[in-house]
């Protein structure tokens, strides 16, 4: 296992087991079958709606012996209704008890977006709560709080840019250890995660793979470049795209609830790529998103560019 060091001194495993979609009734497998395999590194959110069931997969793994809870690397995230500093607290204590945890190693804001309390999705107007009323640094502080008190051993940030990392960093006590961000060969982020490094924040990528969610969309295992990588080394594309990244110093958090492509997706530690390699999967970068973040924007409360690009 090959892990990547955060700003904290603790160590994050390089890859870990995605769990967004993961449907119930087969995200407890999923869980079970990664870890026996050797995964330690497990991402969840309150708003997957599954940490339950993820709860009972992790419970039962230490009680039957296949992994000890200091050898996991669990990691779940605030949501966008949770952001008001009376609510942070509450919101790790109810993912804490989904989760059978009595801490979380890693605790994120999910979206740089504040939302009216039990709002899933904002819908009206009246949903979204701007960050004129609700600055991002009230949330952090709570945040900061948790770290503070040994809830959460790290915390972070998911969704943000540069510009609204520098901005928190500006009045924080304490730098975000990671920014989790959707990261591919079509959307490198090379100058977030550049930023991220000179800031000693480890950056994840989520959608590593791209996404089979979205009709019409862009295939990146289907893309050449990779295809032919993949066969002059006799691996998988999802192989080489999830090596390319770990070589890059990018954790990454593919999810599968198939055991065979668990264990394909866990052997890409052992791929190493050439400069060639290398060079070749850089130039497809076409700053291709899957997820958009336009269900988060609305003039009104002032989410005009949610990626301030």
């Amino acid at each position: 296992m090959k892990y990547i060091k955060l700003n904290t001194d603790a160590e994050m495993p390089i890859i870990g087991l995605g769990t967004w979609r993961s449907e119930p009734g087969e995200v407890y497998q999923s869980i079970r079958w990664a870890i026996k395999l050797g995964y330690k590194h497990i991402d969840c959110a309150s708003v997957y709606e599954n940490q339950k069931e993820i709860g009972q997969a992790i419970h039962d793994a230490i009680k039957e012996g296949d992994i000890k809870r200091e050898e996991l690397f669990v990691v779940s995230k605030l949501w966008n209704d949770s952001h008001a500093p009376e609510n942070v607290r509450p919101a790790v204590e109810q993912t804490l008890e989904d989760l059978q945890l009595d801490y979380l190693d890693l605790y994120l804001v999910h979206w740089p977006v504040a939302q009216k309390k039990g709002t899933i999705l904002p819908v009206k107007d009246e949903d979204w709560i701007p960050l004129k009323e609700l600055p991002l640094e009230l949330t952090w502080a709570e945040m900061e709080k948790l770290y503070n008190d040994g809830v959460v051993k790290a915390i972070g940030v998911s969704n943000f840019s540069a510009q609204k990392i520098g901005n928190l960093i500006e009045k924080a006590e304490i730098v975000p250890a990671v920014n989790q961000i959707e990261n591919h060969p079509l959307l490198q982020q090379n100058e977030l995660a550049e930023f991220c490094r000179k800031n000693q924040i480890a950056v994840v990528a989520y959608s590593p793979l791209g996404s089979q969610h979205h009709e019409n969309a862009k295939d990146v295992l289907e893309n050449e470049t990779v295809k032919e990588i993949a066969r002059r080394l006799k691996i998988t594309p999802a192989q080489v795209v999830l090596a390319w990244q770990m070589q890059r110093g990018i954790a990454v958090i593919p999810k599968s609830v198939h055991e065979p492509r668990l264990r394909e997706n866990f052997a890409a530690q052992t791929v190493v790529l050439d400069e060639a390699d290398m060079a070749q999967i850089a130039s497809l970068d076409e700053h291709y998103r899957f997820t958009d973040g336009k269900k988060f924007l609305n003039s009104k409360a002032g989410y005009e560019n949610i990626w301030d690009e």
